[in-house]
């Protein structure tokens, strides 16, 4: 194992790979195609559960590697990769079904562009990632809320009615974050590259 650094505490991450945490991130990953196929074949019941199941054990597996010590080099790799797939499933099926404008995808994808570009000029620097920021985090679960309310929203009676405005308030929130999120790894990057300790993590 070895010592690493995030934020301002220290503590182990592990090179193990079969671990509790790593487990429900590769069972969110193999969900991912199936949860795409319903959204896309109009199966809403389906989507919508996939899409809980999804948001519980991110939930969970970030809860777990930190309450039992089960952080991993693999888990800090797959739970944003899980993440972003899972917004990109959902974007593409929204908007295939006209169910969202496509200024929004437009803006997310905005972002994540600027994060790639970030996290490449980084690897340039010999820095392989940043550590997960709770605001990035905190946007992630915003949009993973607000997914399934606006798939809701598509219905003419009153859970339809109720879900869009909901809906809607948590995708202006998660955008907001996100864009947040970006801005705050960007100047911790930049403190990075003033010659703070080197750190191995993920966005």
């Amino acid at each position: 194992m070895d010592e690493q650094t995030v934020g301002e505490r220290e503590h182990v991450v592990s090179e193990r790979w079969v671990t509790i945490p790593n487990a429900l991130s590769v069972l969110r990953l193999l969900g991912m195609p199936v949860f795409l196929w319903a959204i896309l074949s109009e199966r809403d019941g389906l989507a919508l559960l996939l899409l809980l199941v999804s948001g519980v054990t991110d939930y969970l597996d970030g809860k777990i590697a930190r309450a039992f010590d089960m952080e991993s080099r693999l888990g800090g790799f797959l739970d944003p990769i899980a993440d972003r797939l899972y917004i990109l499933a959902t974007l593409f099926g929204l908007v295939w079904r006209d169910l969202i404008p496509v200024w929004l995808v437009v803006v997310l994808l905005a972002r994540e562009a600027v994060m790639v570009v970030m996290l490449a000029f980084l690897r340039t620097r010999g820095q392989l990632g940043l550590p997960v920021h709770f605001v990035g985090k905190a946007a992630t679960f915003n949009l993973l809320y607000a997914f399934p309310l606006l798939l809701l929203a598509h219905r003419d009676d009153w859970l339809g009615h109720l879900a869009r405005p909901v809906g809607w308030g948590f995708a202006w929130w998660g955008v907001a974050l996100y864009w947040l999120a970006a801005i705050l790894y960007a100047v911790h990057a930049r403190l990075v590259l003033r010659g703070g300790p080197p750190r191995v993590a993920t966005t």
